[in-house]
């Protein structure tokens, strides 16, 4: 992801592998970028972001109400990562998932503990993960079904989220929405 854009900041990655950030900064969020190059994505929570580094390591910054940027992992293998308003999500290259900041609708607490996932997506306060057998496996809030509802078949290539919502993209081309 090269640009995430939240309700008061801003992030943008640029193609020399530096991270830019503005708008609001009461949290650091707006300021608080890393410094140096060697960036490779991005993403953005309500007002905290994170960032991944070329060596697998996760950085964080930005409001830390629910610990987003205390207990982000320090170590490295990481080969993406996702944000939700207080929550971030990162895949490691050996297919699990860590969670770390808000657990206020389980975030944290249920997100999946087995291996195989192969893409992460958050909303709001729910995170989807998309296992290599194209199966879809959702967890966190559920006011709206989108952290329980997702579709018990198989064939998924590609997830995304909305704030309060999910979506799945068979490898047939059509759109599956929760």
């Amino acid at each position: 992801r090269r640009d995430c854009l939240r309700q008061s900041h801003s992030v943008a990655l640029r193609s020399d592998g530096t991270v830019v950030t503005w708008g609001g900064n009461m949290f650091l969020q707006g300021m608080g970028a890393p410094i140096g190059d060697g960036f490779v994505e991005i993403a953005c929570g309500q007002s905290h972001s994170v960032a991944l580094r070329d060596d697998g390591r996760v950085v964080a910054w930005g409001y830390n109400n629910s610990n987003q940027f205390d207990d982000a992992p320090t170590c490295a293998g990481f080969v993406a990562i996702a944000c939700g308003w207080h929550h971030s999500v990162a895949l490691r290259d050996d297919g699990t998932v860590v969670t770390w900041g808000s657990n206020s609708s389980g975030q944290r607490q249920d997100a999946p503990a087995s291996t195989g996932f192969v893409a992460i997506a958050c909303g709001q306060n729910h995170s989807v993960a998309l296992r290599s057998d194209g199966t879809v496996v959702t967890w966190g809030g559920n006011m709206f079904l989108q952290g329980m509802g997702a579709p018990a078949s198989t064939g998924f290539v590609a997830i995304a989220c909305g704030q309060n919502h999910s979506v799945a993209l068979r490898s047939d081309g059509t759109v599956v929405t929760w």
